[in-house]
């Protein structure tokens, strides 16, 4: 019966996922019916005066999104051993390949610990989940001040719905302090922050650095490519609509596959507060959905068609 049971939770969550899945691609298609593409959005893009240069910004900032990721993981997995940036560039890319078809990512957890020793398991996947927690937590505080300011400016939002977030978070709060001595298979919240504050300090200040730098780099990548597409909103608010966007979309159970699918519908009704043309939107969408996913994971699926287990982690 407690099969059954879990078979149809998962099968419930299932379709929770394909249902938001299914209304953001409406939503999309939808709003995209009503303006129909104007080719000449891509010709003049192109065209234009610092086209060229935008692009070239744009690449490096591709570049650096995972390369600093690559850095990230290189830092924290030497709490177990001194990797190679090669072989980081090897355990992330295939990490990520691995994750694609998972919900959120959860894959990616997987596709690491496949590169360390069975013992060594938990702690690997303890320390991507300080990997992407950090990154998270930067998404969160400055995607909420970008809610915040977007909504100071166009009330998209009632006030009401701030205090329930507010109450929402320190209940959060507080249960993770009243839970932190449950034990679960050996492992408890209490047991993990301690493992944690066991590691360099300077670790943690480097992952910090490190996390906030790849979180810059995003939020530019998105300038850049809006730039490219000649949407002239002030910098300030073009990062605070693309801090919300990333916020908001990154909270919904997805598939990274068609994330682009979540970020395009949330992004068109943000973006369309300030007039951007729907298409410019669901095009800067896919783009970054391509340069940010698309081409690791073309990448990391060639280290995962050549994937070897390594003869020393197996002796060990």
């Amino acid at each position: 019966m407690k099969i059954l049971n879990n078979k149809a939770k998962q099968f419930l969550t299932l379709i929770i996922k394909l249902t938001i899945i299914g209304l953001a691609f409406y939503f999309v298609k939808n709003q995209l019916a009503e303006k129909p593409l104007n080719l000449d959005i891509l010709r003049e893009s192109l065209n234009g005066k610092y086209a060229y240069l935008y692009i070239f910004i744009i690449l490096l900032l591709t570049f650096l999104n995972r390369f600093i990721e690559i850095l990230k993981w290189r830092n924290l997995i030497q709490v177990i051993e001194k990797i190679s940036i090669w072989e980081s560039t090897k355990q992330v890319l295939s990490a990520i390949t691995l994750g694609i078809f998972t919900p959120n990512g959860i894959g990616e957890y997987a596709g690491k610990v496949l590169f360390y020793k069975k013992e060594d398991a938990g702690k690997v996947i303890l320390l991507n989940m300080i990997c992407n927690g950090v990154q998270v937590i930067y998404a969160i505080s400055f995607g909420l001040i970008g809610v915040f300011y977007i909504n100071h400016l166009h009330n998209f939002i009632p006030d009401i719905y701030f205090l329930y977030l507010f109450l929402i978070l320190s209940a959060a709060v507080i249960l993770i302090l009243s839970i932190k001595n449950i034990q679960i298979k050996g492992f408890s919240l209490e047991s993990i922050f301690k493992y944690i504050g066991e590691i360099k300090k300077s670790i943690h200040r480097k992952n910090l650095i490190l996390a906030f730098c790849r979180y810059f780099v995003l939020m530019n990548q998105y300038y850049f490519l809006y730039k490219l597409f000649d949407v002239e909103i002030p910098y300030f608010v073009l990062i605070g609509v693309v801090s919300a966007v990333y916020l908001l979309a990154s909270s919904l159970p997805n598939f990274q596959i068609i994330d682009f699918a979540l970020k395009g519908s949330v992004a068109i009704f943000l973006f369309g507060l300030f007039g951007v043309n729907e298409w410019v939107i669901a095009i800067v969408a896919t783009l970054i959905w391509m340069l940010n996913l698309v081409i690791p994971i073309s990448i990391g699926s060639l280290f995962v068609l050549f994937y070897k287990p390594n003869k020393t982690i197996q002796e060990k």
